[in-house]
């Protein structure tokens, strides 16, 4: 098992991606042939888990992206911990990277990737800050893109996703995302949401 956050950041919006939330991204992927042997970025990637899943599933290199440090020390133990248990080393690397700067400036033809995975925050503590993400897995994806979203967000997110240079988009799967409370301002234990895993193909 992956270890979630231990001091989520609100205005990151930092939540754990579920075990089985992150099966079912990672697992349609891979039906799609999109990991093997694929160079795969886990975008915003927390604790690791959608990267390590990746590589477990035989991705070819993954690397592992996030602003926070702390979030990446964590899925540095995280895959330490699945390569003991594994018996073997997995293909990832981590980088302390603001998704704002990825496939820009000093990053721009830099970093390509084949697929990129990723549960980017649902943009509602900062507005928008979904279609960032959006925006940056396109600006440096060369394959497809699985991302998930609010269900209630689906026709602004494919619309924008187009806009920002997807060539395809379209919804593979509807889940229900179980987020545990995790901030002071929660007052349920957990709160049941519609999520979309929509899969957008890179526009070359």
């Amino acid at each position: 098992a992956v270890e979630p956050f231990r001091d989520p950041k609100v205005e990151l919006e930092q939540y754990p991606t579920g075990p089985h939330i992150a099966a079912v991204l990672v697992t349609e992927a891979a039906g799609r042939g999109d990991i093997e042997d694929k160079t795969v970025l886990d975008l915003g990637c927390g604790g690791g888990v959608l990267g390590i899943a990746a590589a477990l599933l035989g991705a070819g290199a993954v690397l592992g992206l996030d602003v926070d440090a702390d979030a990446l020390e964590l899925a540095r133990e995280n895959v330490e911990a699945q390569e003991e248990a594994e018996g073997t080393a997995l293909p990832v690397d981590l980088l302390l990277c603001d998704v704002a700067g990825v496939g820009r400036g000093e990053w721009a033809g830099e970093l390509r990737a084949d697929t990129v995975l990723m549960n980017p925050p649902f943009g509602t503590r900062r507005r928008g800050a979904d279609m960032e993400f959006v925006a940056a897995a396109l600006r440096v994806c060369r394959g497809a893109v699985y991302s998930l979203h609010k269900s209630s967000t689906r026709a602004h997110v494919l619309k924008a996703a187009e806009k920002a240079g997807a060539a395809r988009a379209e919804v593979v799967a509807q889940l229900r995302y179980d987020i545990p409370a995790s901030y002071a301002f929660h007052r349920q234990k957990s709160k049941d949401i519609e999520v979309d895993l929509i899969r957008l193909e890179a526009g070359g």
